[in-house]
């Protein structure tokens, strides 16, 4: 009775845990180079993107933009989908344009000790998982030697990821790798079992010297890592 009465209450706290969701808002007057102010109050650390409209029924993505609170923002060059052939666009941004904040917010990564917590996030939020498979082929082919918010912040921008969840000690950190800050954190209780290090990924080619088997390593080097993050 007391196992299904714990097992109620986690899975409970799991379909609790909610991720942060896009923001629409505009543009309410351009303050200096770079810096705006917004129409609505937006959580400080959250990205996104400015929108102009041409007319016509024609708009277009032209700058990239984080939200410092307070109805402030910062607003920066948009390089997220660069492509030689695409035209750049070099309108200023100006009052009325729309923003999106949270444009890629769906689409989203979960750092997690082992499988049995990763499933049990992933199938209690709903988002659009990016498998963690994908990022530890990334830091393979870069030769990253750790986890870092730099490298995550780049394979984000490749993969149109908008929030990355990190299992910590007692609490899931949600992060906004665009922007580098986090967004929120919220209590999890995860029981002191064994982990993989860096993270929990499905790589059994990959030898113990850069990821550690589930059944071999411990939390003390999952949280070691984890640690380079905050």
């Amino acid at each position: 009775m007391k196992k299904l009465l714990f097992m109620i209450l986690s899975s409970f706290m799991l379909m609790a845990a909610e991720l942060p969701q896009s923001v629409e808002t505009s543009i309410a007057s351009v303050d200096k180079q770079g810096q705006v102010t917004l129409t609505n109050s937006v959580p400080s650390g959250m990205s996104g993107i400015v929108v102009h409209s041409y007319g016509s029924d024609f708009s277009a993505i032209t700058y990239s933009i984080v939200s410092s609170g307070n109805q402030k923002a910062t607003v920066t060059s948009y390089n997220l989908l660069d492509h030689n052939n695409l035209p750049s666009i070099k309108s200023p941004v100006q009052k009325g344009d729309k923003v999106i904040f949270g444009n890629f917010y769906h689409n989203a990564l979960l750092i997690a000790p082992n499988k049995k917590v990763y499933d049990q996030l992933t199938n209690s939020i709903d988002r659009s998982w990016i498998h963690p498979d994908t990022y530890a082929m990334y830091l393979i082919s870069k030769e990253e030697k750790h986890i870092s918010l730099s490298n995550m912040k780049k394979f984000a921008t490749e993969n149109q990821i908008g929030l990355i969840a990190i299992v910590d000690k007692d609490k899931l950190m949600i992060l906004d790798p665009i922007s580098g800050k986090y967004l929120t954190q919220q209590a999890l209780n995860v029981a002191n079992a064994k982990a993989m290090s860096p993270f929990y990924a499905r790589f059994e080619q990959i030898t113990d010297s850069f990821w550690g088997d589930e059944e071999k390593q411990n939390f003390d080097e999952y949280y070691r890592g984890i640690g380079r993050l905050k």
